[in-house]
């Protein structure tokens, strides 16, 4: 069922701004960092709805997903 529910979410993957992601996730604060940038040098961030989106002047760099494991379909 897992690899199932990874394969449908390729189409946004492929979406994303950048040929390389960095995923990481912590399973104690519930959270799942996304980097499309490494390093992120993000010089703003948004917050809307538990993710926060960071960006480097205009371009997405990284999103930060508070309570993450809720997304589970």
């Amino acid at each position: 069922m897992a690899e199932m529910n990874f394969l449908r979410s390729v189409p946004y993957l492929l979406s994303v701004p950048s040929k390389k992601i960095w995923a990481d996730y912590d399973d104690e604060a519930d959270v799942l960092y996304v980097s499309f940038h490494k390093p992120q040098q993000a010089n703003d961030s948004i917050i809307e709805d538990n993710v926060i989106r960071h960006y480097r002047d205009k371009m997405l760099v990284g999103m930060t997903i508070l309570g993450a494991s809720r997304l589970k379909e």
